[in-house]
């Protein structure tokens, strides 16, 4: 015994310093007792007697991970973020990484997220006074997003870790380590303002890289979805209405938060997770005054997309440097979580490097989270060893890689790498339907919406039913794929004339792979809140699907999708012609099924009476006016957040017109204008946006008409 405490002193006494000294194994790390692991690591596991205050003294319960003795301090950090419901345990994949990143010279720490395990989740856990407020902030950049921060310091305090950190999670960690990037170097405090992040000790601080996975970067979004993302804009705000509910997720998920510590209904506004989800549950028509501060709470403080919404130019920064996972069977994390991240990033910040991987694997049901994502893992250490060992010879992904779903024993395709997410997606498999087609709001076959719900449906990914036709559903079908057959890899995009009746409308969008032996297996389905008749784009969530020869795409429109999505509470019918269904594709445009791939684009269509005054006329004055809440032209010719109807005149210089192309009005639009619908576009607000056209007769006289507006996109 005396032998073995005259050893720990010796130990002790080695202890790291700034200044990279010879490095000894730790006995402790903030007052965490350490013991030796495999391959020299020293593993810090803590427990309630040694769990760290927080910055408002919300006790933690952390575990740290410490290199060999060979390595020097101060190490590289790399911080584990755990899923909504889990523990420290959960940080990271499995134990087995950490030890891993620990083994290759990382600091590596993992803590359960406050109100969840013995953070003052578990009743034993919740000693006061420390968790008397400590519930569960939903990831919130300001509690949950802080408390990393300030852990982070101290260890940088204690001279164990360089002050660029990496960030790690999953989940409910991803969503966090996509705001911690987007924060980067700045702290946000609890009344929403950003200041520089410093340690404890006044080291200023930053995230060097980012490895999130099946995360959001805009929360509403992935919980209630609005359909208004398009993959190929960088603006996609989420809207003034509250989107369709992913009920049976909002359920699971609340019902596992209940393992943790929920605020007490009414104790903080901030937090209060069962009044917004009564909310929601209760469905339309939602209060306006709470509608608006759920999308405030869930925008401002809990997507990474939002971070810098409304700040002036001087105080915006660029984030960090990122690698996202996202899989194509994930129902509430899809991949357009991070093409929404990355468009962003790349039209303000085009030199941040952004990695995107998409495929088979890890993901929340359909897919598996016990499943891996071995590209995901590879780019990963490639962004640290490059951003925070400094490895020059590490060059990160900055760009798209992508495999294939697999499914009724096919294999995977790819990975395919390309510098760009549109450089995927060359050519464009296109199915029309222009005759009318009805559904409602009683919705499709309950066998239908039982299998592709993510948890009804089974474990498989794979969800298979017979192909006969539904009757309760708008339905297109392609020809028959052609020898070789084609790849999907995009975002399958719906443009088409929508006439609505009733209150409360909503579409479910499915696209079936259907072989010729009569089953079809689901590729992917989305939703989209519809607020009115007329022209309109939307899409569902991108895929990564082998159609082989002879198969059949088939997209399915629907009211309903229960148990999947929250049913309306309104009775509504939605006809729908002049449908274009356009299927992004690997192939290169043929010259026969494949088309070359461009996003769908604005053009304005005149009345026949409208039109032939113009004829006459020679000259062309627009009006344009975006009515309703989140777009709306200004004096000044800009397009605002939200706002009444204001209405200025734009007139545009007229081109030749000829008595022989009658069919469509084509105009060359003011520099002004073409400013002012462009931005239109990029807000997804083009179907709110008329148009009027000022002509005069022979006799002089001014005769205005309403131009019918075609959106395409």
């Amino acid at each position: 015994m005396i032998r073995r405490g005259l050893i720990a002193l010796a130990v002790a006494a080695l202890v790291l310093v700034p200044g990279g000294q010879a490095a000894a194994q730790e006995t402790s790390v903030l007052g965490i007792p350490c013991v030796p692991e495999e391959g020299g690591v020293s593993f810090c596991e803590g427990s309630l007697a040694t769990r760290i205050p927080t910055w408002d003294g919300v006790p933690l319960d952390v575990d740290v991970w410490v290199p060999p003795a060979d390595r020097k301090a101060p190490y590289p950090l790399v911080v584990g973020l755990h899923g909504f419901g889990a523990t420290k345990f959960g940080a990271f994949e499995n134990p087995r990484v950490a030890v891993d990143f620990a083994r290759r010279g990382y600091l590596v720490m993992g803590y359960s997220a406050r109100g969840q395990g013995a953070s003052c989740g578990v009743p034993i856990s919740r000693t006061p006074p420390g968790c008397d407020r400590g519930w569960v902030h939903l990831a919130d950049a300001r509690y949950e997003g802080r408390d990393t921060q300030y852990l982070a310091g101290l260890l940088v305090d204690a001279g164990l870790a360089k002050p660029g950190i990496g960030v790690t999670g999953t989940s409910y960690g991803g969503g966090q380590s996509l705001m911690l990037a987007a924060l980067r170097n700045r702290t946000m405090l609890p009344d929403g303002r950003l200041v520089p992040w410093r340690s404890p000790k006044g080291v200023p601080m930053e995230v060097a890289a980012a490895a999130p996975r099946i995360g959001w970067s805009d929360l509403a979004y992935a919980l209630a979805p609005t359909g208004r993302t398009l993959d190929y804009r960088p603006l996609n705000p989420y809207g003034e209405r509250i989107g369709i509910p992913k009920q049976s997720y909002l359920e699971g998920l609340y019902l596992v938060g209940e393992g943790g510590y929920y605020a007490p209904e009414g104790a903080d506004p901030e937090a209060d997770v069962t009044r917004w989800k009564a909310a929601i549950s209760a469905g339309e028509p939602y209060d306006p005054a709470l509608a608006a501060e759920i999308r405030r709470e869930f925008g401002r403080f809990r997507s990474a997309y939002y971070l810098q919404s409304g700040l002036p130019e001087s105080e915006r920064v660029a984030p960090a440097p990122t690698e996202v996972w996202n899989a194509w069977t994930d129902d509430i994390m899809p991949p357009g979580e991070a093409l929404r991240w990355s468009n962003l990033v790349k039209s303000e910040y085009p030199d941040v490097p952004v990695g995107l991987v998409f495929g088979d694997g890890l993901a929340h049901p359909r897919g598996s989270l016990a499943a891996g994502a071995p590209l995901h893992d590879e780019q990963r250490q490639i962004l640290f060893d490059r951003y925070l060992m400094g490895n020059e010879k590490a060059h990160p992904l900055d760009g798209v890689i992508a495999a294939t779903q697999a499914c009724n024993g096919d294999q995977p395709l790819g990975p395919f790498r390309t510098a760009s997410w549109a450089a995927q997606h060359p050519g464009v498999v296109t199915v029309r339907g222009a005759a009318a087609q009805t559904f409602d709001s009683a919705g499709g076959s309950t066998e239908n919406s039982t299998s592709t719900d993510p948890f009804a449906g089974g474990a498989d990914a794979c969800r298979t039913v017979g192909a006969a036709r539904d009757p309760g559903a708008a339905t297109y079908e392609s020809a028959a794929a052609p020898a070789g057959g084609f790849t999907l890899i995009g975002t399958p995009t719906i443009a088409a004339r929508l006439r609505i009746e009733g209150d409360y409308p909503q579409i479910t969008a499915r696209v079936w792979d259907v072989g010729p032996d009569g089953r079809q297996t689901m590729v992917q389905h989305g939703t989209y809140r519809p607020e009115r008749s007329g022209p309109q784009v939307f899409q569902i969530h991108p895929s990564g699907w082998h159609f082989a020869e002879g198969h059949v795409a088939k997209l399915e429109l629907l009211g309903r999708d229960f148990p999947y999505t929250q049913p309306s509470k309104g009775t509504f019918s939605i006809t729908v012609s002049d449908l274009v269904l356009d299927l992004p594709v690997r192939q290169r445009p043929d010259g026969r099924s494949i088309e070359r791939y461009s996003p769908p684009v604005l053009a304005l269509t005149l009345s026949a009476a409208g039109r032939q005054r113009a004829l006459r006329s020679k000259r062309l004055e627009l009006r344009v006016s975006c009515p309703l809440e989140d777009c709306a032209v200004s004096a000044g010719g800009a397009v605002k957040p939200r706002g009444g109807m204001h209405r200025r005149r734009l007139a545009s210089a007229g081109r030749a017109l000829s008595a022989g192309r009658p069919a469509t009005l084509e105009v060359r639009l003011s520099a002004k204008l073409r400013r002012v619908l462009r931005r239109a576009l990029r807000l997804g607000s083009l179907p709110r946006v008329s148009v009027s056209v000022a002509a005069r007769d022979a006799a002089g006289n001014r005769i205005t008409r309403r131009a019918k507006l075609r959106i395409t996109g």
